[in-house]
């Protein structure tokens, strides 16, 4: 099977703040929190660590605002690969992460998710190039971009976007328990090869235009951590699989045990596997 030379992932990076709660608050509480995190994340910032993790080069199209908090998460993500990063003068949005005991995670965003344009002077032709790309960002022109790479695969969280671009992607991925993600391949003008939703502990399913089917969950999740993260590290892992040329069901399987180790720990990077060729 091939090995990707060449990944990315168009979308956005949120300066994250994460903590343990005992429980989320109710009107009038104070809440006190423990353990706290702080990185950057976001659903582009996630997959891109877990595509850095990775034999090849691992691009990330984004943007940053001004401030702190956009000089750092520059600053952080530049670290784990090669960023084409546009600036906006605007404050860089900011996430509060609650975690409680059950490992479910409430997040609160601060300011609007930015996002990279078509028209930032950014390396767009570079896509033509990448065995795949992940797509979480907004504007359909970038999409349009992306679709150049062999694979494309988008979140389902983008489906404005995907419809608006009028491209066809090779998989839509998301949660079948996230209103805002769930949905059928009758809900695209143009249908994605595959669409894959997970269930978490369940697993998940994948539908195309011949067969629905179900894959089965990672054998064992760990504990002790928080889910935050979770769905985007399935989502890059899963980018990977199908670059390396796995079937959507044998790259769902693989992906699972990816998307179940950041359940170990808060902050998701620390639990993220390398990927390797299968």
């Amino acid at each position: 099977m091939p090995v990707p030379r060449r990944v990315a992932v168009v979308g956005h990076v949120e300066h994250v703040s994460l903590a343990r709660v005992a429980a989320l608050p109710a009107a009038g509480d104070i809440v006190h929190i423990d353990d706290p995190r702080v990185f950057a994340g976001g659903g582009g910032g996630v997959a891109f660590a877990q595509l850095a993790r990775s034999p090849a080069e691992a691009h990330f199209f984004t943007a940053f605002g001004d401030g702190d908090a956009g000089d750092a998460s520059a600053r952080e993500v530049e670290r784990l690969g090669t960023v084409h990063g546009a600036r906006r003068d605007a404050p860089h949005p900011r996430a509060v992460v609650l975690v409680t005991p059950d490992a479910e995670r409430t997040i609160l965003v601060v300011g609007a998710p930015l996002h990279p344009r078509a028209d930032d002077p950014l390396p767009w032709a570079l896509l033509a190039s990448c065995d795949a790309a992940y797509f979480t960002g907004s504007d359909p022109a970038t999409l349009r971009a992306a679709r150049a790479a062999r694979v494309l695969v988008v979140t389902a969280r983008r489906r404005e976007a995907l419809v608006r671009s009028g491209v066809r992607a090779d998989v839509v991925v998301g949660s079948a328990r996230d209103p805002r993600e769930a949905s059928s391949l009758s809900d695209y003008p143009v249908p994605p090869a595959a669409l894959v939703l997970t269930k978490g502990s369940h697993g998940g399913r994948i539908e195309t235009a011949a067969v629905r089917m179900r894959f089965a969950p990672p054998p064992a999740a760990p504990t002790g951590g928080g889910a935050y993260g979770a769905g985007d590290t399935f989502a890059a892992a899963l980018t990977w699989y199908l670059a390396c040329g796995l079937p959507v069901a044998d790259a769902c399987a693989r992906a699972g045990r990816h998307g179940a180790a950041v359940l170990a720990g808060l902050d998701p990077r620390d639990g993220q596997l390398p990927l390797e060729a299968p």
